[in-house]
């Protein structure tokens, strides 16, 4: 009996006291929610750079026209930040929706990856302001740079903590790191070609990259990446 009551008095004992750092960035909901929001608001704030054109009273259509193609380089480098973003939501929400759980560690790299997201508006309206201009390209290049190095780094750090589910682990995450590395060098080939050529043909480079992803062809060669 005396036992009985020694085993009980053991049994209610509370366990080791657990940290607050063991429970913070641990909700899935929240880290989905919050990068919604912020590609939500990057996407959005990326068409405030394409500004109506200010004309005389007196403007005729041919003056309408003529600002509008005015425009194009604007309108092309929104339209490939757009697309940008688009293709980092989708790698984004496939990592997410791949974990069996997060920390605060995982939180805090992907806090990372959404800071390099919200400076994509700035870099747009930098590279439509100075289409013509190596620094301008330069930083853009080097936006795309840290959010393919920051998604990286959360899917690195995730298998290492073991925080994604058992059977993706094995094929997908390692198709994801390869299609990120491929990305990144194609990105890297580009933005490097305006050492040799005009920044347009990096620009335009960076368009037909941004297309591959987007569409996905069915062609031998570009359907590796």
């Amino acid at each position: 009996m005396y036992r009985c009551a020694i085993l009980t008095r053991v049994s209610q004992m509370p366990g080791p006291r657990r940290r607050f750092n063991e429970f913070a960035g641990t909700s899935l909901d929240r880290l989905s929610g919050i990068s919604d929001g912020i590609f939500a608001v990057g996407m959005t704030l990326l068409v405030l750079g394409l500004v109506v054109p200010q004309l005389s009273s007196s403007a005729t259509e041919g003056d309408l026209w003529k600002a509008l193609v005015g425009l194009a380089p604007n309108a092309l480098v929104y339209t490939t930040s757009f697309m940008t973003l688009g293709i980092f939501w989708v790698g984004q929400g496939t990592q997410i929706s791949l974990l069996e759980r997060s920390n605060r560690h995982y939180a805090w790299i992907q806090l990372g990856f959404l800071f390099a997201v919200t400076l994509v508006p700035f870099s747009t309206a930098l590279l439509a302001h100075y289409p013509g201009l190596k620094v301008a390209l330069f930083e853009y290049w080097l936006n795309i740079v840290l959010l393919g190095a920051m998604l990286l780094a959360s899917l690195e750090y995730g298998l290492r903590a073991h925080l994604f589910q058992e059977a993706a682990q094995r094929e997908v995450l390692r198709l994801m790191r390869g299609r990120i590395l491929i990305a990144q060098s194609l990105y890297g080939v580009a933005a490097l070609l305006c050492l040799v050529f005009p920044t347009w043909v990096s620009i335009a480079l960076i368009v037909l990259i941004q297309l591959n992803y987007v569409l996905a062809p069915r062609i031998p060669i570009l359907d590796r990446f």
